[in-house]
């Protein structure tokens, strides 16, 4: 919202164009849901809920918060971008596995063939290879896990058979009626914590059945992994592999170590210099603290996700305009005062602009005559 202002430079075209490049070099491919995610006009947690079954996502369209004007919009110039670009076509399929099977997911309420059959349209290079756009339409029809829920509240009975399913319980969603596990056919299966990806990875390769485990967390509003459902079968013999070779990962952890910690410096050198290229007026202490503070490995911060690891422009811009405001404003003092956060962003707006406008067409304090010197 705030940016949206800042930016009058930025057209809207210009917005959808930059999150469909985005999307494009994120995943090899970009359809309507890739570029409705992109703009924030959709949720992945709400993408994924979806694709598991989740009761509150089984009609995905009505979770793209975007009026009627702006939805068209958006189209119309994805779909010029795409013409532009001379892009290819790759029709995916959106399914869920179940324990009987594949079942087909609608985007829609009606299930409307026209309108799905728009949300599964992706668009690819055109220089892409035959091997490759294969490789690709087989990567976007390829259905998510099998997902069993842990239930947060008391309430709920397994619609087959009525047994209540307690606080605690996993059930199972099929065809957006809640199961116990002995009617999906999954009570078999042995509960594996997450934590350790060795005996994951392991356990999921050899158990013939698997399911994902995830709770909701009321705190953070989504659902999150807690372990796996596999064979007992396969937890033994994961075992045995992980015993045996624990002293090989544990130096392939401290080598990865090393690494990820000189890959997180350079990294954050890179964000500093996109700061300066984009904001050249920005101090060179403050971009560097903007680049460490957004990079910040596991942070979840806009310089962590995919368009600020891209060096995306409208990323590297809310990472500077998030430092403008806890830092050149009165922004943290406006909040412990009790305003309201809304409230507290629209009295600092001008502040900001003010900054944003400073930082984008000047030098740097001082950096007059320093070439050469």
């Amino acid at each position: 919202m705030m940016s949206d202002t800042l930016s009058s430079s930025v057209t809207f075209r210009d917005r959808v164009i930059a999150a469909a490049e985005s999307a494009l070099k994120a995943h090899g491919s970009v359809g309507p849901l890739e570029l409705f995610e992109r703009m924030r006009f959709l949720q992945q947690c709400h993408i994924d809920g979806w694709r598991q079954g989740n009761e509150y996502y089984l009609v995905l369209e009505e979770w793209i918060q975007v009026g009627p004007e702006k939805y068209q919009k958006t189209l119309e110039h994805f779909a010029e971008w795409a013409k532009e670009r001379g892009m290819r076509t790759i029709e995916a399929s959106y399914t869920r596995r179940t324990p009987r099977g594949l079942e087909e997911l609608h985007v829609t309420d009606d299930g409307d063939p026209e309108r799905e059959k728009f949300y599964r349209t992706h668009y690819a290079p055109a220089e892409l290879s035959k091997a490759k756009t294969e490789r690709l339409a087989a990567k976007l029809s390829k259905p998510p896990d099998l997902v069993v829920f842990e239930k947060v509240s008391e309430e709920g009975n397994c619609t087959e058979c009525g047994t209540e399913l307690s606080k605690g319980s996993y059930l199972f969603m099929e065809k957006k009626q809640p199961l116990c596990l002995e009617c999906a056919d999954l009570d078999h299966l042995v509960f594996l914590p997450a934590g350790d990806m060795a005996m994951t990875r392991r356990a999921r390769k050899y158990s013939p059945l698997s399911a994902v485990v995830v709770k909701f967390s009321r705190s953070r509003k989504r659902y999150e992994r807690q372990g796996l459902l596999v064979s007992s079968d396969a937890i033994l013999r994961a075992t045995d592999e992980c015993t045996a070779d624990a002293p090989d990962r544990e130096l392939r952890r401290k080598q990865a170590l090393v690494h990820r910690q000189i890959e997180d410096v350079e990294f954050t050198q890179t964000v500093a210099q996109a700061i300066r290229q984009q904001f050249p007026g920005c101090p060179p202490h403050e971009a560097q603290s903007i680049a460490e503070h957004t990079a910040a490995r596991g942070s979840g911060r806009v310089g962590r996700s995919a368009a600020g690891r891209s060096l995306d422009t409208r990323a590297i811009e809310l990472a500077v305009i998030a430092h403008i405001r806890h830092c050149h404003t009165n922004y943290d003092e406006l909040l412990m005062q009790g305003t309201d956060r809304l409230d507290a962003r629209t009295l600092i707006r001008s502040k900001i602009a003010d900054v944003v406008e400073e930082w984008r067409a000047s030098e740097p304090p001082g950096a007059t005559g320093r070439q050469g010197s």
